[in-house]
């Protein structure tokens, strides 16, 4: 009786998938094209990063990972630390930038594959209910009502930026 041969994924190098799977157990990469065209090594490594599609469930993953870091330190840290520390207004929102970038990373890292954009989903589904709240809660008006939707949209990219340092931290050349 003869063995089934494994297939070695393009993008991580990952040498146990079966046969008839059509992703990487490994990666997430798709691994139906790779029987039916050859490509070249070039070719394969520009591909190596490119989202294949966008997965509802990273979406949703997102989106409580972001909300939960949020509230921690928007909502938390200034309730435990109500004398040293207040994120009301801009300073909450130049808070967020690199907290969502944090978060972008960490979905970054965990996520199978390549799903950068799902966190950027999420930490936008955030951005809307957090800069409501903190136009609402400031006591001094600072910053005008734009410069807060601007500061969600840095953040936003800030988080696309995150995912993507997180993929490619994950998804290592392969050997």
């Amino acid at each position: 009786m003869s063995k089934a041969k494994a297939v070695v994924c393009h993008s991580c190098g990952f040498a146990n998938n079966t046969v008839n799977a059509t992703h990487c157990s490994s990666c997430g990469s798709s691994l139906e094209s790779l029987g039916k065209l050859e490509r070249s090594e070039e070719e394969l490594r520009a591909m190596r990063f490119q989202q294949d599609g966008i997965n509802g469930t990273w979406v949703g993953i997102a989106t409580v990972v972001q909300a939960v870091l949020t509230a921690a330190v928007i909502l938390g840290l200034p309730m435990a630390l109500p004398r040293l520390i207040d994120m009301e207004g801009g300073s909450g929102m130049l808070v967020c930038i690199p907290l969502w970038f944090v978060g972008g990373a960490l979905l970054g890292l965990i996520s199978p594959g390549r799903t950068f954009l799902e966190p950027a989903i999420g930490s936008f589904l955030v951005a809307v209910p957090t800069t409501y709240i903190l136009i609402h809660s400031q006591t001094v008006r600072i910053l005008p009502t734009f410069l807060y939707f601007i500061l969600a949209g840095i953040g936003v990219m800030f988080t696309v930026v995150g995912a993507y340092v997180g993929e490619r931290v994950q998804l290592k050349p392969a050997k």
